[in-house]
Protein backbone atom coordinates (compact mmCIF):
# COMPACT_ATOMS: atom_id res chain seq x y z
CA UNK A 1 0.00 0.00 0.00
CA UNK A 2 1.05 3.46 -0.64
CA UNK A 3 1.26 6.03 2.05
CA UNK A 4 1.07 9.46 0.79
CA UNK A 5 1.91 12.04 3.92
CA UNK A 6 -0.11 15.25 3.28
CA UNK A 7 -1.19 18.53 4.84
CA UNK A 8 -3.68 20.46 3.38
CA UNK A 9 -4.01 21.79 0.04
CA UNK A 10 0.15 21.81 0.14
CA UNK A 11 2.40 20.82 -2.85
CA UNK A 12 1.59 17.38 -1.68
CA UNK A 13 -1.78 17.96 -3.06
CA UNK A 14 -0.51 17.26 -6.92
CA UNK A 15 0.44 13.22 -5.75
CA UNK A 16 -2.52 12.82 -4.14
CA UNK A 17 -4.54 14.02 -6.95
CA UNK A 18 -2.90 11.94 -9.05
CA UNK A 19 -3.67 9.02 -7.06
CA UNK A 20 -7.36 9.85 -7.33
CA UNK A 21 -7.48 10.34 -11.38
CA UNK A 22 -5.50 6.86 -11.28
CA UNK A 23 -7.40 5.11 -8.73
CA UNK A 24 -5.35 3.76 -6.84
CA UNK A 25 -5.58 2.46 -3.38
CA UNK A 26 -3.17 4.58 -0.32
CA UNK A 27 -2.76 5.47 2.75
CA UNK A 28 -3.24 9.05 3.71
CA UNK A 29 -0.94 10.42 6.66
CA UNK A 30 -2.09 13.61 7.39
CA UNK A 31 0.44 16.46 9.17
CA UNK A 32 -0.30 20.08 10.88
CA UNK A 33 1.44 22.31 9.02
CA UNK A 34 4.76 23.23 9.46
CA UNK A 35 4.96 19.60 10.12
CA UNK A 36 8.62 19.97 10.70
CA UNK A 37 7.56 22.82 13.39
CA UNK A 38 4.29 20.96 14.68
CA UNK A 39 5.24 17.37 14.74
CA UNK A 40 8.54 16.85 15.14
CA UNK A 41 8.33 13.16 15.30
CA UNK A 42 7.82 13.49 11.20
CA UNK A 43 11.32 14.44 11.35
CA UNK A 44 12.22 10.48 12.01
CA UNK A 45 10.68 9.32 9.42
CA UNK A 46 11.44 12.54 6.61
CA UNK A 47 14.69 14.31 7.75
CA UNK A 48 13.93 17.28 5.56
CA UNK A 49 10.54 17.74 7.29
CA UNK A 50 8.41 18.58 4.05
CA UNK A 51 5.63 17.55 2.24
CA UNK A 52 4.74 15.06 0.42
CA UNK A 53 6.92 12.16 1.20
CA UNK A 54 5.29 9.24 -0.63
CA UNK A 55 6.58 5.67 0.46
CA UNK A 56 5.80 2.94 -1.47
CA UNK A 57 7.61 -0.31 -0.52
CA UNK A 58 11.31 0.67 -0.36
CA UNK A 59 10.59 3.99 -2.28
CA UNK A 60 10.75 7.22 -0.65
CA UNK A 61 10.02 10.35 -2.74
CA UNK A 62 9.80 14.11 -1.73
CA UNK A 63 9.23 15.98 -4.75
CA UNK A 64 5.68 16.36 -5.38
CA UNK A 65 6.22 16.72 -9.59
CA UNK A 66 8.69 13.75 -9.54
CA UNK A 67 5.88 11.27 -7.46
CA UNK A 68 3.80 12.33 -10.35
CA UNK A 69 5.73 11.22 -13.07
CA UNK A 70 6.73 7.85 -10.83
CA UNK A 71 2.89 7.62 -10.30
CA UNK A 72 2.42 7.08 -13.81
CA UNK A 73 5.39 4.90 -14.94
CA UNK A 74 4.35 2.89 -12.18
CA UNK A 75 0.96 2.29 -13.53
CA UNK A 76 1.53 2.55 -16.93
CA UNK A 77 -0.31 2.49 -19.87
CA UNK A 78 -2.21 5.55 -18.48
CA UNK A 79 -3.68 8.66 -20.89
CA UNK A 80 -1.94 10.54 -17.35
CA UNK A 81 1.33 10.12 -19.20
CA UNK A 82 2.69 11.33 -22.57
CA UNK A 83 4.77 8.48 -23.81
CA UNK A 84 8.15 9.21 -25.64
CA UNK A 85 6.47 8.12 -29.27
CA UNK A 86 4.15 11.07 -28.53
CA UNK A 87 4.83 14.54 -30.66
CA UNK A 88 4.03 16.31 -27.30
CA UNK A 89 6.25 14.17 -25.09
CA UNK A 90 8.56 17.22 -24.81
CA UNK A 91 5.74 19.53 -23.93
CA UNK A 92 4.95 17.09 -21.50
CA UNK A 93 7.65 16.89 -19.92
CA UNK A 94 8.38 20.99 -20.04
CA UNK A 95 4.94 21.67 -18.51
CA UNK A 96 5.42 19.11 -16.18
CA UNK A 97 8.17 20.76 -14.10
CA UNK A 98 6.97 24.34 -15.60
CA UNK A 99 4.10 23.95 -12.99
CA UNK A 100 6.38 23.70 -10.32
CA UNK A 101 9.49 25.32 -11.21
CA UNK A 102 8.05 28.00 -12.51
CA UNK A 103 4.70 28.69 -10.96
CA UNK A 104 4.87 27.83 -7.55
CA UNK A 105 8.00 28.74 -6.80
CA UNK A 106 7.59 32.53 -7.05
CA UNK A 107 4.13 31.81 -4.76
CA UNK A 108 5.66 30.41 -2.03
CA UNK A 109 8.01 33.35 -1.64
CA UNK A 110 4.88 35.38 -1.95
CA UNK A 111 3.55 33.26 0.90
CA UNK A 112 6.93 33.96 2.79
CA UNK A 113 6.96 37.95 2.77
CA UNK A 114 3.62 38.30 2.96
CA UNK A 115 1.99 36.12 5.43
CA UNK A 116 4.72 33.25 6.95
CA UNK A 117 7.40 36.03 7.74
CA UNK A 118 7.10 37.50 11.75
CA UNK A 119 5.07 40.97 10.83
CA UNK A 120 8.58 42.76 11.46
CA UNK A 121 9.80 40.55 8.63
CA UNK A 122 7.49 40.82 6.06
CA UNK A 123 7.86 42.51 3.12
CA UNK A 124 4.61 43.51 0.86
CA UNK A 125 6.58 45.20 -2.00
CA UNK A 126 8.60 41.64 -2.41
CA UNK A 127 5.34 39.56 -1.95
CA UNK A 128 3.68 42.07 -4.94
CA UNK A 129 6.87 41.55 -7.12
CA UNK A 130 6.99 38.02 -7.03
CA UNK A 131 2.76 37.78 -7.37
CA UNK A 132 3.95 40.07 -10.55
CA UNK A 133 6.50 37.54 -11.53
CA UNK A 134 4.02 34.65 -11.16
CA UNK A 135 1.08 36.20 -13.30
CA UNK A 136 3.98 37.48 -16.17
CA UNK A 137 4.78 33.90 -16.72
CA UNK A 138 1.35 32.40 -16.47
CA UNK A 139 0.55 34.47 -19.29
CA UNK A 140 2.28 32.08 -21.51
CA UNK A 141 -0.17 29.31 -21.10
CA UNK A 142 -2.32 32.04 -22.58
CA UNK A 143 -2.34 31.64 -26.12
CA UNK A 144 -1.72 27.40 -25.55
CA UNK A 145 -5.41 27.33 -23.43
CA UNK A 146 -7.27 29.32 -26.06
CA UNK A 147 -6.90 26.97 -28.67
CA UNK A 148 -6.84 23.50 -26.48
CA UNK A 149 -8.88 22.40 -23.06
CA UNK A 150 -5.29 20.79 -22.16
CA UNK A 151 -1.97 21.64 -21.96
CA UNK A 152 -0.48 18.79 -24.28
CA UNK A 153 -1.60 15.80 -26.27
CA UNK A 154 -5.17 16.65 -26.79
CA UNK A 155 -6.17 14.94 -23.34
CA UNK A 156 -5.66 15.56 -19.59
CA UNK A 157 -1.84 14.63 -17.92
CA UNK A 158 0.29 14.84 -14.85
CA UNK A 159 1.46 18.12 -16.38
CA UNK A 160 -2.14 19.52 -15.55
CA UNK A 161 -2.19 17.91 -12.56
CA UNK A 162 1.41 19.85 -11.77
CA UNK A 163 -0.09 23.05 -12.97
CA UNK A 164 -3.21 23.09 -11.27
CA UNK A 165 -2.20 22.89 -7.97
CA UNK A 166 0.11 26.24 -8.80
CA UNK A 167 -3.06 27.60 -9.68
CA UNK A 168 -5.05 26.72 -7.11
CA UNK A 169 -2.10 28.11 -4.67
CA UNK A 170 -2.46 31.21 -6.22
CA UNK A 171 -6.25 31.11 -5.48
CA UNK A 172 -5.68 30.55 -2.07
CA UNK A 173 -3.07 33.49 -2.49
CA UNK A 174 -6.40 36.06 -4.05
CA UNK A 175 -4.32 36.21 -6.99
CA UNK A 176 -7.10 34.12 -9.19
CA UNK A 177 -9.01 37.16 -10.34
CA UNK A 178 -5.92 38.57 -11.87
CA UNK A 179 -6.22 35.29 -14.34
CA UNK A 180 -6.27 35.73 -18.22
CA UNK A 181 -9.48 34.51 -19.49
CA UNK A 182 -8.28 30.93 -20.82
CA UNK A 183 -6.45 30.29 -17.83
CA UNK A 184 -9.67 31.06 -15.97
CA UNK A 185 -11.52 29.03 -18.11
CA UNK A 186 -9.12 26.04 -17.89
CA UNK A 187 -9.13 26.57 -13.71
CA UNK A 188 -12.46 26.03 -14.13
CA UNK A 189 -12.14 22.83 -16.20
CA UNK A 190 -9.54 21.13 -13.52
CA UNK A 191 -11.70 21.85 -10.78
CA UNK A 192 -15.01 20.20 -12.24
CA UNK A 193 -12.64 16.88 -12.61
CA UNK A 194 -13.87 13.73 -10.18
CA UNK A 195 -10.11 13.26 -9.21
CA UNK A 196 -9.66 16.45 -8.17
CA UNK A 197 -12.71 16.65 -6.43
CA UNK A 198 -12.25 13.43 -5.07
CA UNK A 199 -8.76 14.54 -3.88
CA UNK A 200 -10.07 17.69 -1.94
CA UNK A 201 -12.76 15.53 -0.05
CA UNK A 202 -9.99 12.72 0.99
CA UNK A 203 -7.87 15.14 2.63
CA UNK A 204 -10.87 16.81 3.90
CA UNK A 205 -12.13 13.42 5.98
CA UNK A 206 -8.74 12.27 7.09
CA UNK A 207 -8.12 15.39 8.61
CA UNK A 208 -11.27 14.85 10.86
CA UNK A 209 -10.38 11.54 11.16
CA UNK A 210 -6.92 12.30 12.51
CA UNK A 211 -7.60 15.37 13.97
CA UNK A 212 -5.63 17.78 12.13
CA UNK A 213 -7.07 21.31 11.40
CA UNK A 214 -8.51 21.29 8.32
CA UNK A 215 -7.19 25.09 7.34
CA UNK A 216 -5.73 24.55 4.04
CA UNK A 217 -1.76 25.68 4.58
CA UNK A 218 -1.64 28.06 2.15
CA UNK A 219 -4.20 30.12 4.58
CA UNK A 220 -2.31 29.41 7.70
CA UNK A 221 -1.56 33.01 8.94
CA UNK A 222 1.35 32.73 12.28
CA UNK A 223 0.19 34.83 14.62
Amino acid sequence: MITLFHCMSARSFRPLWMLEELGIPYALEMLPFPPRALQRSYLDVNPLGTIPLLVDGHTRMTESVAICEYLCARHAPTPLQVSPDEADFGAYLNYLHFGEATLTFPQTLVLRYAHFEPPERRQPSVAEDYAKWFLARLKTLEPVLANQSYLCANRFTAADVSVGYALMLATHLGLAPRFTPAVAAYWTRLQERTGYIKALAAQQHAAQAQGVSEVPAPDIRPA
